[in-house]
């Protein structure tokens, strides 16, 4: 009869998702996520198959987690308008934050392993997809209750405000002056006046 898993499956792919997130899927290997979790190799491959399904699991946990934490941000305020200038602005405050990370999970895998993996792919552009939604949903309220003017299309609206933030965060990974992205995102905030 087989022990059963001792691990906390979320503090796992927590683990996993910062190891990834450091190193990027090829050169992150099994050793290093056995060392990291501190879980031993079987029960890694008893619970999640293989490394590509770790990744997967972590990759789906970031991705829940930042739509979580966008979701958030975009609703914090009665104004769905000034929700996105707020959260852009935020991107400005981190920039100026050594402690925070700068680059994004998803556009990191995008780079690293988009075109080579239709797997990941398709992960990766869910979790974006899922993103951009709730960006496209904050223009269309704003829109409906007149924040927005109606010469402005959410759709493709929302794709720019998605697309910027992964220029940003591939700009985040170069460790640019708080001033340069504060230039940047005054400059992506005009196009909501």
């Amino acid at each position: 009869m087989s022990r059963p898993i001792q691990f906390e499956r979320e503090d796992i792919l927590e683990k996993a998702m910062h190891a990834f997130w450091e190193q990027g899927y090829c050169a992150t290997s099994m050793a290093n996520l056995v060392e990291t979790t501190d879980v031993k190799p079987g029960s890694l491959y008893a619970a999640f198959q293989s490394k590509e399904g770790l990744f997967l699991a972590a990759l789906d946990h970031y991705g829940e987690r930042s739509a979580k934490r966008i979701g958030k941000a975009l609703a914090s305020t009665d104004s769905p308008l000034e929700d996105i200038r707020n959260y852009f602005r935020q991107l400005t405050a981190d920039a100026g934050n050594p402690k925070a990370k700068r680059s994004c999970l998803l556009v990191n895998t995008a780079l690293e392993l988009g075109h080579g993996n239709p797997a990941v792919l398709e992960r990766v552009n869910h979790h974006l997809n899922t993103i951009e939604t709730l960006f496209r949903n904050n223009l269309e309220a704003a829109q409906a209750n007149g924040e927005l003017g109606t010469d402005k299309a959410p759709r493709p609206l929302a794709a720019f405000l998605m697309s910027s933030i992964w220029g940003l965060r591939v700009l985040g990974g170069t460790a640019p002056s708080p001033k340069r992205v504060k230039a940047v995102i005054d400059q992506l905030l005009t196009l909501l006046d």
